[in-house]
């Protein structure tokens, strides 16, 4: 589940440049492709602020397309085991479901001005699962997404709004659900250093609850404070402090490991990205 990540890809600028000194033409510049490719590897894939791999290390990757109109497509994957986990801890042994797959497609303007582009989107998550129980709703979820970019000089972010068109990762009655977000980054100029910050609010709506009928029982805010060092060449390292609200129904956590860790506890998360 690729937040941030989805919404922020960078129009595309395709064209070859020239100019004329001393009655010569310069060498055109490469063009800039609009396909991006990239994968990291992290030490716990946290969605929202939700472990997604039960604290253990996660594999990701996707690509992205972008034409310099400002429509885009995309994919992004990452290794799981949130819903087989969830399926072994109710009774269900058997359940695989060991990847998500996102696939995206919106597009995205300067329509206030440089530096400022809006985003509208639909993004579909995938979990290609089998052994799934009678009368277990479907992981699969439909969200569409409003999305505001801003730069003001070191300073960079967005706001943004994604809503439920469908149940959310399996939780019953809960289309309608709904995620307000806010993304900061701070270039510091030294040493290729970004400071990121990070909220959202996670509110999952209907009876979603199968211990009671408090319809908000499952949300939650979510967190996070972070470092990025940029080596050049495509290559990033990520630290981030990580932590959410997220709480307990009697002596079991709303989000539950396996054996009973509290899935939106506070960790520390590293990740090391590459972009082709």
């Amino acid at each position: 589940m690729k937040t941030i990540q989805k919404t922020a890809i960078a129009l595309a600028a395709s064209g070859l440049f020239s100019t004329v000194a001393f009655a010569q033409t310069a060498p055109a510049a490469p063009e800039v492709s609009p396909i991006t490719a990239n994968v990291t590897v992290v030490n716990d894939y946290r969605y929202r602020g939700i472990s997604q791999s039960n604290f253990k290390p996660a594999i990701q990757g996707g690509f992205d397309y972008a034409h310099e109109s400002g429509l885009y497509i995309g994919n992004w994957n990452s290794s799981i085991s949130w819903i087989s986990d969830a399926a072994s801890a109710g009774g269900s042994k058997n359940v695989s479901a060991p990847i998500e797959m996102d696939f995206y497609a919106g597009i995205k303007k300067e329509l206030i001005g440089e530096g400022f582009a809006s985003d509208l989107g639909v993004l579909q998550y995938y979990y290609p699962t089998t052994g799934l129980p009678s009368g277990a709703t479907n992981p699969n979820t439909t969200e569409v997404y409003a999305a505001q970019n801003f730069t003001f000089g070191p300073i960079t972010g967005f706001a943004k709004f994604s809503y439920a068109a469908t149940t959310l990762f399996g939780f019953t009655n809960s289309t309608g659900s709904y995620y307000p977000d806010l993304t900061v980054n701070y270039d510091t100029g030294v040493w290729g250093l970004a400071l990121n910050a990070h909220v959202g609010y996670q509110y999952v709506a209907g009876n979603a609850a199968p211990r009671t009928t408090n319809s908000s029982l499952y949300s939650y805010t979510d967190y996070k404070l972070g470092v990025t060092k940029d080596f050049g060449g495509g290559l990033s390292l990520a630290a981030a402090y990580v932590t959410t609200n997220a709480g307990k129904t009697g002596s079991a956590y709303n989000y539950t490991s396996p054996t009973n860790k509290n899935l939106g506890g506070s960790t520390g998360i590293v990740s090391l990205t590459k972009t082709f």
